[in-house]
């Protein structure tokens, strides 16, 4: 019950009979002539809209993670005076690594929104309000009848006392010249030397040509992987080195059991399985390129969790394959095809990105033929593999044709020294080039 104001509630009880009480009670309107029926509306139109008020359920921005406090509004999906499904996406809020869906926590119409896209918003802010009720027929509200157009109003017609126009003269046809006698030819001339003309400059082409700008504002994810690139250059020591692997192994052993693999797992056998294998073993020769520098100190790991990269429409992401050192090399490929399709769906979550302690980035899937990766940070290292190219290659004293591909190890030399980062990168090369090694290791 709803406690009524004083106002409102002192005149209803000086006037109000028993009689007329009864009559509110049990459903009946109120004679037009009483004294208090405007009153009895008012009174009952306030208790209608105070309960609507305190049965509106207001969404909040929800938590995202511990280091996340605050986002951009990227858009809602329904607008004020929409109706809206439980559980159905409401709005979706930009961070510097993911998208953060929110979803109605109850059906009904939705009455305020309390942010425009790309605001600012931060956790426990109150985002929408929604008043919970069943949807209409439709699913929305009654469209309201468009406007009549009121008709053009037509000229009044000339009254009849009024005389006619009077038709306008027609103009009287030119009259003809006549013509004059022709003049006799005149004597021919010498001819003079013409002095030479100089050579005009080429017109300019007719075509019009667009030159217009665009101002775009930067995403906070792409923000974000400017400040942590911009970062590691400024912070790290950063090196590369460089080999280059005969792949005909590798491709040989994939065409032989590429369709059993897709049976049994459902997912093709690449290369980045076998690379992340083969950087987890090498690890084990070299602790320093699975380590990390933390103050003055030096973290070395006896796991290694490696992050892929992988290139999505928004920006690159680095989802992290856990544990990779103690899964199979099918386990790992599977691994990285679940993340891979996460990343494209833009389903990553933050514990799918969150560690990271060496880094594989493949630019040979866009073409590349040779590069210099840059290091995630606070990692030591990254292994950038590029494009498999046909190149002819000394064997045993003879030039033969070989598919190759050329291995870029970025590495941290305030950590590591070029005699580590070219032992690991050799090692990676020769586990690549004969996978049966790994079985020994």
């Amino acid at each position: 019950m709803f406690r009524s104001s004083p106002r409102v509630a002192r005149p209803i009880a000086s006037c109000v009979s028993k009689r007329n009480l009864a009559r509110v009670a049990s459903g009946f309107a109120l004679p037009q002539s009483s004294c208090i029926a405007s009153q009895f509306q008012n009174y009952f139109l306030v208790q209608r809209v105070a309960a609507s008020r305190m049965a509106s359920t207001t969404v909040k921005v929800p938590p995202m993670a511990e280091s996340l406090t605050e986002g951009s509004l990227k858009e809602f999906t329904k607008q004020v005076g929409e109706y809206i499904k439980q559980d159905e996406l409401l709005a979706t809020i930009e961070t510097d690594k993911i998208d953060v869906e929110v979803n109605a926590p109850t059906s009904g119409k939705v009455t305020k929104l309390h942010f425009q896209p790309e605001d600012t918003v931060t956790v426990g802010d109150d985002l929408a309000e929604i008043e919970p009720g069943a949807a209409p027929e439709g699913g929305k509200e009654a469209a309201p009848e468009p406007a009549k157009e009121t008709p053009k109003s037509e000229e009044p017609a000339p009254k009849e006392d009024q005389p006619a126009a009077a038709p306008k003269p027609q103009e009287s046809a030119p009259k003809e010249e006549p013509k004059k006698a022709a003049a006799p030819p005149p004597p021919p001339q010498p001819k003079k030397e013409s002095a030479p003309q100089k050579e005009s400059s080429p017109a300019p082409p007719s075509g019009s040509f667009s030159r217009s700008e665009q101002k775009v504002k930067m995403n906070r994810m792409r923000m974000r992987i400017a400040e942590r690139l911009k970062e590691s250059q400024n912070t790290a020591a950063s090196l590369t080195t460089f080999n280059e692997c005969d792949m005909s192994a590798l491709l040989d052993m994939r065409k032989l059991y590429k369709d059993e693999i897709i049976k049994k797992t459902g997912v093709k056998f690449g290369f980045m399985g076998l690379f992340a294998k083969a950087c987890t073993l090498a690890a084990k020769d070299i602790p320093t390129v699975n380590a990390a520098i933390e103050g003055d100190q030096i973290i070395y790991r006896d796991y290694t969790d490696i992050s892929i990269a992988v290139a999505t429409p928004k920006g690159l992401v680095t989802p992290v394959v856990r544990n990779a050192e103690s899964l199979s090399v099918l386990e790992v490929e599977q691994e990285i095809t679940r993340l891979g399709k996460k990343a494209r769906d833009g389903k990553l979550t933050l514990e799918d990105m969150a560690g990271g302690t060496f880094t594989i980035s493949n630019g040979g899937v866009f073409g590349s033929l040779y590069g210099t990766p840059i290091i995630n940070m606070p990692q030591t290292a990254v292994l950038g593999l590029h494009g498999v190219k046909e190149r002819p290659v000394t064997v045993n004293g003879q030039i033969v044709s070989r598919p190759m591909m050329y291995l870029a190890l970025t590495y941290d030399h305030r950590l590591m020294d070029g005699r580590e980062a070219v032992t690991f990168l050799k090692t990676v090369k020769e586990l690549v080039e004969d996978p049966r090694k790994m079985m020994l290791m």
